[in-house]
């Protein structure tokens, strides 16, 4: 009988009876993994390539003979940063009898609301608020709740921390002029708060590969998505496929899939742009990561049968669509991919380490999962002027603080695929405490 007790035969048992099966499962997921990440790193290795090579052409459109009347929401949920959004609409160079702008308050602090209803009649003729008494449908059921009350011909939608440019609304409208086909447009998101912490740092390197390198390359393929903010939808189109998908956590992506399928054109205008707030803590960007992971699962899984077998789409469009969407898988594979490695390692047979092969095996493994980060350093490059400084805060944020994000993303992709619900998450945004400090409240 094997004498468990003794500390010597325990740990020869571990050593040859215990480890070698767990290290033999952990290195086979690895590897695996491994090939998966690769896969999807591959991609962006080549969206980076393609990157390097798109010429920042000016695609300009002609003015509109009649200017539609246009209706701008803003929907905001205990946000008087709203207040920032809608003064800088009211600046726009456009026909103020053409256009209006509403504030759709789904706000539970009164005091908010207080502040806004006093700025709306401020402006009483152009700024309107709407409301419904709760939060029922998160954004999409306060879209579909303005919709009812809205004049516009044309849909213009802002987030409550973005501010536009003075020539802003113009501009997004041409493109409807050229094509009933047109259904809507997205221009680019810039930010105000970009170097505020290395987790805004790293948010914009996330969004700087979405907006200066992926939508380019779908446009040009006649594959494009609106983004939730900044963009411009044709209301009888809207009204015309349902609105907007009531609960839904990405409810821009799902409306362009329906938009695409129906055979409608997003155009996406790399020269026009606003900006907007980027999270700044990890709590806040944890949330947006899950958030999108989520709802872009969720939204893919809902339209792809009809994409992949529908005629409209060729497969180069139908590989964009379904990588982009369904890409999000890349996150439990590389939370998977570290798990299955320590483990990996932590079991392997005791003994000396060869250094040189441990650090050419570390290389090479990150050297074919950073194709994300290789993006983003591209996108960055086009977007400012790349500095030994951001080099290092963008490798080292990826490392640190995207390795524990990629967890949550993994949790977010997991529910999504086991059609598990997730609540829509409040971001932290500063503009909301320097309007509070501003007005002293």
């Amino acid at each position: 009988m094997i004498d468990l007790l003794n500390p010597v035969i325990l740990a020869n048992v571990i050593d040859t009876i215990i480890k070698p099966p767990i290290y033999a499962t952990s290195d086979f997921i690895f590897n695996i993994t491994l090939i998966g990440a690769t896969f999807f790193s591959v991609f962006f290795y080549l969206i980076a390539i393609d990157g390097m090579l798109i010429k920042n052409k000016k695609v300009s459109f002609k003015n509109l003979v009649k200017w539609p009347m246009v209706t701008i929401q803003i929907p905001t949920f205990n946000e008087p940063v709203a207040m920032r959004c809608a003064k800088k609409c009211l600046n726009f160079d456009y026909p103020k009898d053409k256009y209006e702008v509403i504030i759709g308050d789904d706000s539970n602090d009164k005091n908010v609301s207080r502040l806004i209803d006093k700025f709306a009649k401020l402006h009483k003729g152009i700024v309107k608020v709407t409301r419904r008494g709760n939060n029922f449908g998160y954004k999409a059921g306060n879209l579909n709740h303005m919709l009812k009350y809205s004049k516009g011909e044309i849909i213009v939608i802002f987030d409550s921390d973005f501010v536009p440019p003075k020539n802003f609304l113009r501009e997004i409208v041409k493109p409807f002029g050229s094509s009933k086909k047109i259904g809507a447009v997205q221009a680019r998101w810039d930010f105000l708060n970009m170097k505020q912490s290395i987790i805004s740092r790293l948010a914009s390197g996330v969004l700087v590969v979405y907006h200066h390198l992926i939508l380019p390359i779908f446009n040009k393929n006649n594959v494009s998505f609106i983004c939730g903010s900044a963009e411009a939808i044709r209301k009888d189109i809207l009204i015309k496929l349902g609105g907007w998908e009531s609960g839904s956590l990405t409810e821009d992506i799902e409306f362009s899939l329906r938009l695409m399928k129906a055979g409608y054109r997003n155009v996406y205008l790399k020269n026009l742009s606003a900006k907007g707030e980027l999270p700044f803590n990890f709590k806040s960007f944890k949330k947006q990561q899950m958030r999108w992971s989520y709802g872009n699962t969720r939204s893919y899984l809902k339209h792809c049968r009809s994409i992949l077998f529908n005629e409209m789409f060729n497969y180069k469009q139908k590989i964009l669509i379904s990588f982009i969407l369904f890409g999000y898988v890349v996150a439990p594979l590389l939370a998977l991919l570290l798990v299955a490695g320590m483990v990996s390692f932590a079991t392997n047979t005791p003994g000396p380490i060869d250094v040189s092969k441990f650090l050419f095996s570390l290389g090479r493994n990150l050297l074919l999962t950073s194709g994300f980060i290789a993006a983003t350093l591209i996108g960055l490059s086009r977007y400012e002027k790349m500095t030994p400084t951001m080099l290092i805060t963008i490798l080292f944020s990826s490392l640190t603080v995207g390795v524990m994000i990629s967890f949550y993303m993994a949790k977010a992709f997991i529910k999504a695929i086991l059609k598990k619900p997730m609540h829509w998450y409040m971001i932290q945004k500063q503009g909301n405490d320097d309007i509070l400090t501003s007005l002293k409240v």
